[in-house]
């Protein structure tokens, strides 16, 4: 970062366990043992890595509900030349967990921020899924609201990338239900439940059949979970349709043959190369 203050602290973004507490860095512990103070989202749950650890590191509770309150007060301890880290309860902060606002004001203070890598569920399950992991959307937490939730799934059904959520024990019966119902039942899935922990588990499956696993054992409906479901099929050139071509016809009325191209294949999603073929077609016919 440009015209970052000599003279302060750093705040450390450090990853920690998801659940097996060995999971974690030399470069974690040192930096927790060392800064001034931690910054955890419970710090009840911060205290048994920090204890099983043997580490003594003053905490404070930084959590959604008082985020932006203290925000100030920790700028002003950085500034002043104190190191702070930044903890989840689990994994890597900041994914589907507060600190964003935090982060955000001491970057625009020209504060030092540290990235401590380690541990996140998204990457763990994505690693053993077996499904495409080349292009991967995280959706973090889908709305809680069936109206709303099976909505945001019709507006990814045509995603071509695997589609990855955390989920939690009391909606992922649901949540399952509308991805088969919105996605398509048969495609492929996983669910990985409480990685790293005791009872993980980890099941392959159509949507449709995970549906039928999940509802039928109770332990599967325990914990914490993260869903990947394989992306949608990419559209052949032969998915130009009518309406596709009259789209063409239009720009190319308007923007040279590339940028026509270009354009149309952005709001289809369909191959550029195909399109501009379809392209030079509608050029020679008229």
């Amino acid at each position: 970062m440009n015209n970052v203050h000599k003279n302060s602290g750093v705040l450390y973004v450090v990853a920690t366990p998801i659940g097996n507490l060995q999971d974690i860095s030399a470069r974690a512990l040192g930096v927790l043992r060392t800064v001034t103070l931690i910054a955890a989202e419970d710090t009840r749950h911060s205290k048994k890595l920090l204890a099983h650890y043997g580490i003594g590191t003053p905490l404070l509770a930084v959590h959604e509900h008082n985020e932006r309150a203290i925000t100030g007060q920790l700028l002003r301890r950085l500034a002043s030349g104190e190191d702070i880290a930044l903890v989840a309860d689990a994994g890597t902060p900041l994914i589907s967990d507060p600190g964003f606002y935090l982060v955000r004001a001491a970057r625009q203070e020209n504060l030092r921020v540290v990235p401590v890598p380690g541990p996140a569920a998204v990457i763990a399950a994505l690693s053993v899924a077996g499904l495409p992991s080349d292009r991967f959307m995280f959706e973090g937490f889908l709305p809680s609201k069936q109206a709303a939730r099976r909505q945001r799934l019709q507006c990814l059904a045509t995603a071509t990338a695997t589609l990855v959520f955390y989920e939690s024990s009391h909606r992922i019966c649901d949540s399952l239900r509308d991805m088969a119902d919105c996605l398509g039942g048969a495609r492929a899935a996983t669910v990985a439940r409480e990685l790293t922990k005791t009872f993980e588990t980890i099941m392959h499956d159509s949507l449709d059949g995970l549906v039928d696993r999940v509802a039928a054992d109770a332990d599967q409906q325990k914990g914490e979970f993260v869903v990947l479901v394989q992306g949608a099929p990419a559209r052949e050139r032969s998915a130009i349709d009518e309406a596709t071509v009259r789209m063409l016809e239009v720009l190319l009325s308007e923007l040279p043959l590339k940028q026509a191209a270009g354009l149309a294949a952005k709001i289809t999603g369909l191959s550029k190369n195909a399109l501009y073929e379809q392209g030079l077609k509608i050029k020679d016919s008229q």
